[in-house]
Formats: C-alpha cells, sequence, structure tokens
C-alpha cells in the first residue's frame, strides 16, 4: 500500500513539474495522464469498482481531477469512426461523423443521483429508468391514455445542481465533447445564455410545427436492408414524427428526401434549398430536427435499457461556424448559434434527469450543418451502425417524451 501511494505522489510531482518548468501540451496530455491516474486510484482503492456501471469511479475522477490536477484539461478527443462521414462545409469533401467518439462517452458522466428532492445531498444508487406505469405483474407496459397523461406522471431520476452549472469547467466537461477541428469558450457554453432561451413552441397553431429531415436519409443499422427506407434512420424518423403527433399533440412534417444518393459529401448543400422551401411554404414550423445516425468503431455498441427496452443512446450536436484553424468561419455564418445551442443543452439537461444513460455528450464540431436555417434546430444522432434497427426505434420513445416536455411544458427543464 506505501509503495502504491509513493508511486501515486511521485507521479503527481513529476506532472506538476513539467506543467510548472516544461514544455508540455497539457490539452493533448491531460486526458491520458487523468485516464491513467484515476484507473490506478480507483483499481487501487476500490477493487470492487467493476461492480457499478459507472457512478463511484466517476465520483473519484472527479475528486481527483478538483483536488490534485486542477489545470489538466480532460476535454476527450475523437477516434475515427466507420461511418461514411458528414460533410465539411467549407471544401465539400468528407469528415469523420460528428459522434465518431470513444465509447466511453457514451455513458453520461456529469449527473448527481438525488436525495428526493434536494441537489446538494447525493447518493451512489443507480438511477431507475422506468418512466411508463406497468401492470401488477411489472412484465407488460401499459400505455397511457394521452401523452398528457405520460408527462404527468414522469419523474426526475436524477437531479442536476443548477448552481454547480455555473462553473464553465464542470459544465464543458461534463456535457460537451469538443471536436479538435472547433473551440468553444465560456461567451458560447454559459449556463445563463444555454437556460435562459425560451425554447417553448406556441400551442395554439394550425400547421406544422415541427420538421423532421435527413440529410443522410441512406443511413441504416446492422439489420437493416440496403435500399429499404422501412429499416433505415427515416423509418426511426416516421415513428418519432408519429409519436410526437398521435401522443403530444404536436404537429410533424416528416420530409423523406433523399441528398446522399448521387453524391454523399455534397449532401448539406444539396438538401439545403429543399429545406428553406419547406420552411418558407410552413411557417409555423418551429423546430427542425435532422435525424442521423452516428458511425463508432465495430467494437462499441451504444445500448441502454429503457422500461425493458434495449434503447439506442442519442447524441445532440451542433456546429459552431468556427475552427481551430481559420477562427470565425464568415462564409459559413450562424446567426442562431446561441439559439441552436441553447435548445441542445436543454434537450441534454432534461435527459439526464428524466433518462440518465439516453443521452451522450453534447458534441461540439467547427462547421454549420444547416444549423443556421432555423433557431431551434438540432441535429441528433441515433444510435450507430452497429445497433439494431429496433434499438434505434426504440429511443424515440424517450426522445419524443423529451421534446414534449421541453417544446410545451417547461421554459428551463
Amino acid at each position: 500500500m506505501r509503495k502504491n501511494l509513493l508511486i501515486f505522489l511521485v507521479c503527481i510531482v513529476v506532472l506538476l513539474c513539467a506543467y510548472r518548468w516544461g514544455n508540455v501540451n497539457f490539452t493533448e496530455a491531460g486526458e491520458v495522464a487523468m485516464e491513467n491516474i484515476y484507473s490506478s486510484i480507483t483499481n487501487f482503492m476500490f477493487p470492487t469498482i467493476g461492480m457499478y456501471e459507472s457512478a463511484p469511479g466517476q465520483l473519484v475522477y472527479e475528486d481527483i481531477n478538483g483536488i490534485f490536477l486542477p489545470m489538466l484539461p480532460t476535454e476527450e478527443h475523437s477516434s475515427v469512426g466507420t461511418n461514411g462521414g458528414t460533410q465539411n462545409e467549407e471544401s465539400g469533401t468528407d469528415e469523420p461523423k460528428p459522434g465518431d467518439v470513444p465509447s466511453d462517452s457514451a455513458s453520461p458522466e456529469d449527473t448527481q443521483v438525488a436525495n428526493g428532492t434536494q441537489t446538494e445531498n447525493v447518493t451512489e444508487e443507480g438511477p431507475s429508468t422506468e418512466f411508463l406505469p406497468t401492470t401488477e405483474s411489472d412484465t407488460e407496459t401499459v400505455l397511457p391514455s394521452t401523452g398528457l397523461e405520460l408527462l404527468a406522471n414522469l419523474k426526475k431520476q436524477v437531479v442536476i445542481n443548477r448552481q454547480k452549472l455555473q462553473d464553465f469547467d464542470y459544465l464543458r466537461q461534463k456535457f460537451y465533447q469538443i471536436d479538435n477541428s472547433t473551440t468553444a469558450g465560456s461567451d458560447l457554453l454559459n449556463i445563463e445564455k444555454l437556460l435562459g432561451k425560451d425554447v417553448t413552441i406556441q400551442s395554439d397553431v394550425e400547421g406544422p410545427q415541427i420538421l423532421i429531415y435527413h440529410t443522410h436519409s441512406q443511413e441504416g443499422y446492422k439489420d437493416s436492408v440496403p435500399g429499404d427506407a422501412s429499416t433505415s434512420i427515416v423509418a426511426v424518423g416516421e415513428y418519432l414524427a408519429q409519436l410526437l403527433s398521435e401522443q403530444y399533440g404536436i404537429e410533424v412534417l416528416h420530409h423523406k428526401g433523399e441528398y446522399d444518393v448521387v453524391d454523399h459529401a455534397k449532401a448539406y448543400s444539396t438538401a439545403r434549398p429543399a429545406i428553406q422551401k419547406i420552411l418558407k411554404e410552413n411557417p409555423t414550423i418551429e423546430v427542425v430536427i435532422d435525424l442521423h445516425r452516428d458511425g463508432v468503431a465495430e467494437g462499441t455498441h451504444l445500448v441502454t435499457e429503457i422500461n425493458g427496452k434495449p434503447t439506442a443512446q442519442i447524441m445532440f450536436f451542433n456546429g459552431l461556424s468556427r475552427t481551430t484553424a481559420q477562427g470565425q468561419l464568415s462564409y459559413l455564418d450562424n446567426p442562431y448559434i446561441e439559439d441552436n445551442l441553447a435548445i441542445s443543452f436543454q434537450m441534454q439537461l432534461a435527459a439526464e434527469e428524466y433518462f440518465p444513460d439516453l443521452a451522450r455528450r453534447i458534441y461540439l464540431k467547427g462547421y454549420r450543418y444547416n444549423m443556421h436555417l432555423c433557431p431551434k434546430s438540432m441535429l441528433i444522432e441515433v444510435g450507430a451502425q452497429t445497433n439494431s434497427f429496433e434499438e434505434a426505434r426504440n429511443a424515440m420513445e424517450p426522445l419524443a417524451i423529451l421534446l414534449a416536455k421541453v417544446l410545451k411544458t417547461d421554459k428551463v427543464p
């Protein structure tokens, strides 16, 4: 025990000396160092850590990072996935998919399980993921007669401390994954701005309120039939549209146009005129959702269980029209970046509190992805190519609940 403790202390001293006097790039090295220290400490101090999915280890990680190495950033870097790519609007060539992230980023690291309704005293109990009333045998789901009844019975499984969200480092590390292509500071990731926007939609309108479309309509899952839209991301979007309309009374226009068949690399620029035309012809649309599926390493399976169903994890994505190399991209101007960030964060916050294992961290990347066409624009990744179609379809049930919750009932979740 003394030997291991001595090794740990030596490592800390070496890192601090390197930071103070050495020429070390901590932006790249910080995460590696923290992961190694985290692994050593947790394995030494908590030999039963493997029995937990995440919570105890995450608390230890946070404490070590905050107390011993506050200067080391823990921003993760994406790995190359297997998907065809998301368009680089600058050159029209392929880039890795927005998600293309390590599998360890698939589980949430920023939630604290609350004791009752208090946010200060937390426990390490695993959150419940049930959200629908069940029969006495607890084996068959009984759907409520209306979505409003479901929302009325919905309870938070986790409570996020709002005061802690004012800490920029905590907010960035726990809610976001920032791609190497871009940068994001407290001017954008500001909790007052993120929660200050009213993202609710008008309740008394005649006409569609949400547009769902697919820049990459050909994306499918591990058991999808090539060329069969009924097993692709388009069918996932159709189910989401059905749930929003039938359960929650939100009229949806589901656009099934195909823009990645001829030239996948130019899908965003190809889709843009059609989406602009739809928005012009349907002025009641307030929310635009570009629904995708992600591309990850073949060994990664983005799945959780909600209400007894295997459910693909989702990820909200934002393009910042800003690259690390060039700074702000004036030719990809987006006047709605703050609005885009606000709606994705409020959705993420609701997901963390009501379905803690559903959403991966919000992914930030450097370009625009047509999110300038509407203030309340969302690009949502549903699972990846390693998920089944059923898992992706199941994810639309909690996603529909979150959309109804954020857009119809709460200014701030």
